[in-house]
């Protein structure tokens, strides 16, 4: 396939930034989006040009560092899949492809295509963990019964890998259905009950310090998140807050 790259380029946080075009020639159908990318970079370095700036690590569907606005969406035109999970036979010979971060306050652009995301470990920072006693009088987690329902909810949360799409797509910039994950996975075991008052109450605070809208039950957060997080779990963050701010005031 021939293609036309259109992507945003952006120095450092304080420069401009601008779209810039670029063709892309002989690019096979098999080939996962980020490869198409590197194709791209090689050929930028051959001509003595500056690479373009993108995060990947993994390159499996798992570390969600590998975000890109694609054609107007979160990881692209695919679903259920991140940027390093699509393929270029989603694409057309003689498509123009336009490619940016994800923008939000909270995300500041570093460089290009990578962005900041580190608001997402300063949340989880606030509360997403538990405290546990290693003083040698602990008890097994896996000696403490819990209902296979809330343990399947629990791990569904818990697939969660913070990958920002969610945000991007959101015309809010809402992180609620990241922050609802984080809560979720711990506020339906027994292991999270000790801490839930003020895990919630302290991630909620950090989300709003960071700068994340709000969010208006639009849904689209759950339609471009490649893990198939559950708006479910919005409700369930409201109303561990709910009630966490109720305690507080007894």
């Amino acid at each position: 396939m021939n293609l036309t790259l259109k992507i945003w380029r952006q120095k450092s946080p304080k420069d401009q930034g601008k779209m810039v075009d670029y063709p892309v020639s002989d690019i096979s159908e098999h080939m996962s989006f980020l490869e198409m990318m590197d194709v791209l970079n090689e050929t930028l370095i051959a001509k003595g040009e500056e690479p373009v700036a993108f995060d990947h690590d993994c390159r499996e569907g798992i570390c969600g560092m590998c975000s890109m606005y694609i054609n107007g969406e979160a990881h692209g035109p695919d679903r259920g899949v991140t940027t390093c999970q699509l393929h270029m036979r989603k694409f057309k010979d003689g498509d123009t492809i336009y490619i940016e971060p994800f923008r939000a306050k909270a995300f500041p652009v570093i460089k290009d295509l990578s962005v900041d995301r580190s608001s997402f470990d300063r949340i989880q920072q606030a509360g997403g963990y538990i405290s546990v006693n290693t003083s040698g009088n602990t008890q097994d987690a896996n000696a403490i019964p819990i209902p296979k329902d809330d343990a399947d909810l629990a791990m569904d949360a818990a697939t969660c890998i913070g990958c920002g799409a969610c945000v991007a797509t959101c015309k809010n910039s809402s992180a609620m259905l990241f922050v609802g994950a984080k809560v979720s996975q711990y506020a339906l075991l027994p292991q999270g009950q000790v801490e839930a008052s003020q895990r919630v109450q302290n991630m909620v605070k950090q989300m709003d310090d960071e700068g994340f809208g709000n969010c208006t039950n639009t849904g689209a957060c759950e339609v471009e998140c490649p893990k198939g997080i559950s708006l479910t779990n919005i409700a369930r963050l409201n109303r561990e807050f709910l009630s966490a701010k109720a305690s507080s005031k007894n």
